[in-house]
C-alpha cells in the first residue's frame, strides 16, 4: 500500500511539473510576436519575396527566440485565401505580411486592426488596398513594383527589333495584371503596334492559349500575373516552338524560360517591406508609414532561351544585364 501511494506521489508530481512546463511553454510562445505571411499561390518570385522579408527583419535582430512567422499558401484558391486570412485574424497575430494584389486585398477588405504590410503590389490605389500613398489609410503600407511598361518595349526594339504585333496572356481576375495590360495597350497604341490578347482563368487554360497565341503574334508579353507566372515554362516552351521572344514581368519569369526582361530584385522587396514591418512593430503608426514604389530595375536575359529562339546579343548588351544560363 505504501509502495502505491509512493507511485500515486510521484506521477502527481510530474503532472504537475509537466503542467508547469507546458504553460511555461505557451507563455514563452505567446510571447513572440506572431507574423502572418499569406500568398495566393507559391512561384520563385514570391519565395524570394518571403525569403528576402524573413531574412531581413532577422538582421534588424527579430531571432528565432523573439519572433514566430506562420506562412500560408491558399494554392490559388481564393475562398482558401480568405478562410487563412480570417484564421490569422482570428489568431490576432501580430502583424500580417501579404504578398501580391490577391492576398493584400483579401486581408484588407477584412477591415482588421491587425498592421498589414504589403509586398508587390503593381498598383496598390488601383487595387483598392490603400487610397494614399504617402500618408496610408485601411491599416496597411508597404511596397510597390510598378512594371516598367515602356522599358521592356524598348528592350524589346533593342534585342529583337522588328516586332509589329504582340501577344498579351493574363489573367483578368487579377487587377494588377489588369492595369498592367491597360498600360501596355496604351503604349503600343501610342507607337501604332498590334496586339492580341488571351485571357485565362486558371493556370490549367494557359498551355492551350498559349499555343493559340503564338501563332498569331511576333512576341509575347506577359504582365505580373501570379497565374501565368506559375505556368511559366509552359508559355515559354510554345514560344521556343514557335520561335518567337516571350518579354515578362519578373526575373522568375525568365528563369522559367521566358526570354528577357527588366525588372526589380524579388529579395530586396522583400527586405525592403521587413524594414517597414521593423517601424510597425516598433510602434509607428501605418499612416505614418509611406508606401514605397521601388524603382531600382534590371535587365535580366536567358542566353538559353536566346540561343534557342536565335536571337544573337551584342556583348554591350552582355555586359549590362543579368544573364541566366537555364
Amino acid at each position: 500500500m505504501k509502495k502505491l501511494v509512493s507511485i500515486l506521489l510521484i506521477i502527481a508530481l510530474m503532472m504537475g511539473m509537466a503542467g508547469c512546463g507546458a504553460k511555461e511553454t505557451e507563455e514563452a510562445t505567446s510571447e513572440k510576436i506572431q507574423v502572418g505571411i499569406i500568398q495566393i499561390v507559391d512561384n520563385g518570385a514570391f519565395e524570394d519575396m518571403r525569403n528576402g522579408f524573413m531574412a531581413r527583419l532577422e538582421e534588424l535582430g527579430y531571432t528565432e527566440d523573439m519572433i514566430e512567422f506562420d506562412y500560408k499558401n491558399a494554392q490559388g484558391d481564393m475562398t482558401n485565401l480568405n478562410s487563412i486570412c480570417q484564421e490569422m485574424v482570428n489568431r490576432d497575430v501580430d502583424l500580417i505580411a501579404a504578398i501580391a494584389t490577391p492576398a493584400a486585398q483579401a486581408i484588407v477588405n477584412m477591415e482588421t486592426d491587425i498592421p498589414v504590410i504589403f509586398i508587390s503590389l503593381s498598383n496598390p490605389l488601383a487595387a483598392g488596398v490603400i487610397t494614399d500613398m504617402e500618408k496610408p489609410d485601411k491599416n496597411a503600407t508597404g511596397t510597390s513594383n510598378a512594371i516598367p511598361i515602356s522599358e521592356i518595349f524598348e528592350l524589346s526594339d533593342r534585342l529583337t527589333p522588328g516586332k509589329t504585333t504582340y501577344g498579351m496572356l493574363y489573367n483578368t481576375g487579377e487587377v494588377n495584371s489588369v492595369n498592367t495590360i491597360k498600360n501596355a495597350k496604351e503604349y503600343l497604341d501610342s507607337r501604332g503596334l498590334s496586339y492580341v490578347e488571351k485571357t485565362v482563368a486558371n493556370s490549367s487554360e494557359v498551355q492551350q492559349a498559349a499555343q493559340s497565341l503564338v501563332d498569331q503574334v511576333d512576341a509575347i508579353f506577359i504582365p505580373n500575373d501570379s497565374v501565368i507566372q506559375s505556368a511559366m515554362p509552359q508559355v515559354a516552351e510554345a514560344a521556343k516552338e514557335a520561335g518567337i521572344p516571350v518579354y515578362g514581368s519578373s526575373a522568375v519569369m525568365v528563369a522559367s524560360g521566358a526570354f528577357a526582361t527588366i525588372s526589380i530584385d524579388d529579395v530586396q522587396i522583400g527586405a525592403i517591406s521587413a524594414d517597414m514591418a521593423d517601424k510597425v512593430l516598433k510602434g509607428t503608426p501605418i499612416s505614418e508609414i509611406p508606401a514605397i514604389v521601388v524603382s531600382d530595375f534590371t535587365t535580366v536575359i536567358n542566353t538559353k532561351t536566346a540561343e534557342v529562339i536565335g536571337v544573337e546579343l551584342s556583348q554591350d548588351i552582355l555586359d549590362a544585364a543579368v544573364l541566366i544560363e537555364e
